[in-house]
């Protein structure tokens, strides 16, 4: 790891103008991922912002949503009341997810950002065009089992590790951040960005910004919901594919709202709209899932070591989807 210079901020405002001061600064939360790529040199930083200690707090809002600071810790944010009876899906992603020590110190607003963990990123004896741009990509004739099917572009087909931000693009979270040009908000299925010919700009956010806090708004499908995770073993280990899924069923039995996102499969948690579209006003059977799961997985593009994947997330979706209904007839 190599020297840095290390600030604390007491407030947004003077992590904004430290941020404008200190050249090549990053901001610094839990750490998990940032000190990570620190120690092998893949970030260099010449300067830290720590925030750790703002936007700490998770609060209910009027309408029945939730408001969750940055700065809450994974573990907090699971395990909060009105998370687990009003947003489970968004609990069970996050217990997916890493160690408890992990979870313990990573933040909901580095989760948010936290880089890929593809093998060819960390080794800086590869090309990488996210690491380095224009240097090239060797995922795409390399070893690539666990990475994109969607979305990917010859530049890059790393995937987007986190499990909580799955959950969130499937609840239509809403994003707040703040910069030197004031504040603003955008929805999480826009923060993050697919790799184009710009892998390396990772997000819609501009450098200055910071997030201060996740809302989610109250709706009628949070508590049928559920997130499956497939993975090569059965803890501390990023998903091969993993489905946020959520259903609302109306009384006269068809579907009126979906909400689908998948994890492992892209460079951005991936809300599939195609499937949600096909899927609204149908009665709910396996033959409709896997149709959906079809229309979705229409444009995947697999590479050599990783074909299985088109085949176990349309499964996987199919399975949620029935769990779903089937606990909602007997509900």
């Amino acid at each position: 790891m190599r020297p840095f210079h290390y600030e604390k901020a007491n407030d947004a405002a003077a992590a904004i103008a430290l941020f404008a001061r200190l050249p090549n600064a990053r901001y610094l939360a839990g750490g998990t991922n940032l000190v990570d790529l620190m120690r092998e040199t893949i970030e260099r930083p010449h300067a830290l912002i720590d925030v750790s200690g703002l936007w700490t707090q998770l609060s209910d809002t009027p309408e029945g949503g939730v408001l969750i600071g940055a700065g809450v810790k994974n573990t907090a944010l699971a395990s909060h009341r009105s998370i687990r009876e009003r947003f489970p899906l968004l609990a069970q992603a996050i217990l997916s997810g890493a160690s408890g020590q992990i979870r313990n110190m990573a933040s909901v607003g580095g989760n948010l950002l936290q880089r890929t963990r593809c093998c060819y990123f960390y080794d800086d004896a590869a090309k990488c065009n996210k690491r380095q741009p224009g240097s090239g990509c060797d995922a795409i004739e390399g070893f690539n089992r666990t990475h994109a099917i969607l979305g990917g572009s010859p530049q890059c087909v790393a995937t987007h590790p986190s499990d909580m931000c799955v959950a969130l693009a499937a609840l239509d979270a809403t994003i707040h951040v703040q910069g030197a040009a004031g504040q603003r908000t955008l929805k999480l299925v826009d923060l993050h960005r697919l790799p184009g010919s710009t892998p390396h700009v990772e997000t819609n956010l501009r450098p200055d910004e910071l997030i201060t806090a996740v809302s989610l708004s109250p709706n009628s499908f949070a508590r049928c919901s559920s997130y499956r995770k497939v993975r090569d073993r059965a803890s501390y280990a990023f998903a091969l594919v993993s489905v946020a899924a959520a259903l609302d069923v109306g009384t006269d039995g068809k579907i009126r709202d979906v909400r689908l996102a998948l994890g492992g499969v892209a460079h951005k948690p991936w809300r599939a709209t195609s499937a949600e579209q096909r899927l609204r006003g149908e009665l709910p059977s396996e033959s409709v899932f896997r149709e959906a799961a079809e229309a979705e997985l229409s444009s995947a593009s697999p590479l050599a070591g990783n074909a299985f994947k088109v085949e176990l997330t349309k499964r996987v979706i199919v399975s949620s989807l029935t769990s779903l209904a089937r606990r909602k007839e007997a509900s």
